[in-house]
């Protein structure tokens, strides 16, 4: 009975969560649904009352408090500036918002589901990591698969520039070709320089929205080419080389420190996951360490040692190219 009636309670904090989510985080930047919404509301005449305003503007105000209140200006374009890495079509106050509301209700998850105020803390930190985590998740994933593509669209741009096309030219070829990110980061930048800004600014721009080096070797490649002249189509096939190069030595890199990247994942979660578990199944017999001094300080030291222990091994594993 308990089992179910917890699994209820996960369906309702799922649901609940969802729809908060769907209320405060609903595309705005989608113009055509923007326009129909008021184009409805003229033609029908009607007018929202104040129990359906409410909700919205209450929400606006908070993103209003949050932006004047917690987010100063370098925090904001840092902010905006990862999001965009991510691809996450979220502004920074939005980010703030869905932070806050995550982390209250793992904490009170994890309180209900324990009945101990000492994982309420706990699930309040994992709520506000975890956003974070996903954050970093989705900037280190979009910025791999535009590596990936980086050689075949370079490749691309070669053959336009060869057949007779102009720089921006090949650019639209590519982004009518190209698959995700490099479609969306290609077009935007294709949108600057029809807005009247320069090569120069948008390719930086560009740079900053993805931050990858061998998309900056592109970069400086077409800037100093511009600038003293040169076959550019030839610069970008040396440099398609170097890619590919790279790329495989990356490849044989991450295949022989697997065993110890994976090392230090099982040195980092599975002291955390065996504790949990036995807290689970006995809480009297692990709850000791959480109450003594000596359990206490236990735990403190092997903390430590465990990230100790896992920065080492990322430091060892980690070789740059």
């Amino acid at each position: 009975m308990i089992s179910i009636l917890l699994l209820f309670f996960l369906i309702t904090v799922i649901l609940l969560f969802w729809s908060l989510f769907k209320l405060i985080f609903r595309t705005e930047n989608n113009l055509q649904n923007r326009l129909e919404h008021y184009i409805s509301i003229n033609e029908k005449k009607v007018s929202l009352s104040k129990v359906e305003v409410k909700p919205f503007s209450f929400i606006q105000s908070m993103k209003q408090r949050i932006q004047k209140k917690v987010l100063t200006r370098e925090k904001n374009t840092r902010l905006e500036t990862k999001l965009a890495q991510a691809g996450l079509p979220l502004k920074p106050e939005e980010y703030i918002l869905f932070q806050w509301i995550i982390t209250a209700l793992l904490g009170g998850l994890f309180f209900l589901l324990s009945g101990n105020w000492f994982l309420f803390p706990v699930g309040g930190i994992l709520g506000y990591i975890l956003p974070k985590w996903y954050l970093g998740k989705k900037q280190r994933g979009r910025v791999t698969k535009f590596n990936e593509g980086l050689a075949d669209m370079i490749t691309t741009i070669v053959g336009s520039l060869r057949a007779g096309f102009s720089f921006q030219q090949a650019l639209k070829s590519v982004a009518d070709e190209a698959a995700s990110p490099i479609k969306e980061e290609m077009d935007a930048l294709l949108k600057e320089m029809q807005y009247g800004k320069s090569m120069e600014d948008a390719l930086n721009d560009l740079k900053e929205r993805m931050p990858s080096e061998d998309l900056d070797l592109m970069i400086q490649a077409i800037l100093i080419q511009r600038q003293v002249g040169g076959n550019l189509a030839t610069v970008l096939d040396k440099i398609v080389e170097t890619i590919r190069d790279r790329t495989k030595i990356q490849r044989q890199i991450t295949t022989l420190t697997a065993q110890g990247r994976l090392s230090g994942y099982v040195i980092a979660l599975l002291p955390v996951i065996l504790g949990f578990a036995l807290y689970l199944i006995q809480p009297d017999y692990i709850g000791t360490l959480f109450h003594h001094p000596i359990g206490i300080a236990m735990l403190v030291v092997g903390l430590i040692s465990g990230i100790i222990g896992f920065i080492l091994i990322k430091k060892i594993t980690t070789i740059e190219v």
